[in-house]
């Protein structure tokens, strides 16, 4: 069995003790002379420490966290049978340089200059390097760079463990990095095959700019949230926005609400915003459908459902009221009553937020004018409604004081198109302000 050799830390400056942060050898490990075999860091750089010699390593003697300096003994290495085995280690080598004594022992090849002995020790190169597993068997690739190269691809957003190095022992150079990024430029967009595709947001440690405070999201809104993050990626959003003038509309629904209140109902501006929507649909069906499955045909719905979005203290939920084209104002007011009040309560069954062909979203009661509401798949489209306001009108020779209400409607522009939703939000802005015409 061959003699063992000790690798030693080599020569690395005016350091007193620099700690290992990267082991990349184990033990049975068969390298080569000046392969890296492990990665020291100081305060002003990383160092990659090579061995000087071929062979098999048969025993660690460190560890990554361990502080090392010059003379340490990193591992205990069999020198393989290409001449290394007969080398001696370098602090050796320098001890039997020659003097006069030893120019009388008997010596089959006697050591003339110490220059060879000065060339097994490897002066250790300055690099950056990437971070991966201590025995490097994690199938991370190892990047080796100068700091002006990685400084070079962070600035074009490079990952240097991506990048083939072509220079020496496999360093990355610039002209590397170049040609990369020029790769990438140049290859046709490849479908993303988990997630959406769409690269995370970085994450940042809140804590050190003040103090934070960590609350879990709801289940509500943890469900609601993946739902609504599905359509927005799912579905090309248009969103067309008018104003209604619904000055006669209050009128009536203020004259009849002694009435409405009477039979214990609420008759709120949604129950007529409920009727007008359905009789547009009626008009231009393709609103309240849906695509197919394998997106090549449209499936148009005879019923009328409408959700409509509740506020709630666990989030926002949308019951959904049934055939709103068969029931009168005050039917639907009683049971937009009683649902909203089962959704605030949490006491919604599954039925109740199954079947809706069509959503509204109506934060007038909150405030605000127009908004971009989110299309709630399969539906292909959704009414945002805004709170309403006084506003002066000009009626051709005085302007006079009308209530406006903002409308947004946002539509599947698969489905669609710009002028098909322009001339359903005007048909609805036409049903708001003469509500009657919901009767024709």
């Amino acid at each position: 069995m061959a003699d063992l050799i000790e690798l030693k830390v080599p020569d690395i400056g005016d350091f007193d003790e620099v700690e290992i942060i990267e082991v990349l050898i184990s033990v049975g490990d068969t390298i080569a002379k000046n392969q890296d075999i492990i990665t020291l860091e100081s305060d002003k750089a990383a160092m990659e420490i090579p061995s000087s010699f071929a062979g098999v390593i048969k025993e660690l003697k460190v560890s990554v966290g361990d502080k090392v300096k010059l003379g340490s003994v990193i591992a205990m290495l069999e020198a393989s049978d290409s001449g290394d085995s007969q080398a001696k280690p370098a602090d050796e080598v320098k001890q039997e340089a020659p003097g006069p004594a030893a120019e009388s022992a008997p010596k089959p090849a006697p050591v003339a200059t110490p220059t060879p002995a000065v060339e097994t020790v490897t002066e250790p190169e300055l690099v950056e390097i990437i971070p991966f597993a201590p025995d490097n068997k994690s199938g991370v690739k190892q990047a080796h760079a100068s700091p002006s190269v990685r400084q070079f691809a962070r600035e074009l957003g490079v990952t240097l463990s991506s990048v083939n190095g072509s220079g020496e022992k496999g360093r990355i150079t610039k002209q590397d990095v170049q040609n990369f990024v020029k790769q990438k430029v140049n290859a046709p967009a490849a479908a993303a095959t988990t997630g959406s595709g769409i690269p995370p947001v970085p994450v940042i440690n809140f804590e050190k700019f003040g103090e934070v405070k960590t609350e879990e999201l709801s289940r509500i809104k943890k469900i609601s949230g993946k739902h609504l993050h599905a359509c927005w990626l799912n579905i090309p959003h248009v969103t067309q926005f008018d104003d209604a003038d619904i000055t006669e509309l209050e009128e009536f629904r203020k004259a009849n609400k002694d009435m409405a209140a009477k039979q214990g109902v609420n008759l709120t501006p949604l129950v007529f915003i409920m009727k007008a929507v359905v009789a547009s649909l009626k008009m231009y069906p393709e609103l309240n459908s849906s695509l197919s499955e394998d997106k090549e045909s449209l499936i148009i719905k005879k019923y009328y459902n409408i959700g409509v979005a509740v506020d709630t203290p666990n989030g926002l939920m949308v019951p959904v009221i049934k055939d709103v084209d068969k029931k009168g104002f005050l039917e639907i007011a009683g049971e937009l009553g009683e649902i909203s009040a089962r959704a605030r309560d949490g006491a919604l069954t599954a039925k109740d937020l199954q079947g809706g062909t069509f959503s509204i979203s109506s934060l007038g009661g909150i405030g605000g004018s127009f908004f971009t509401p989110i299309v709630n798949a399969p539906e292909v489209a959704i009414l945002g409604v805004g709170r309403h306001k006084m506003q002066p009108v000009w009626n051709g020779k005085e302007f006079e004081p009308r209530l406006i209400l903002p409308l947004s409607v946002s539509y599947d522009h698969r489905v669609v198109d710009g002028a098909m939703g322009a001339r359903f939000t005007t048909a609805l802005n036409h049903m708001l302000s003469d509500i009657r015409k919901v009767l024709l």
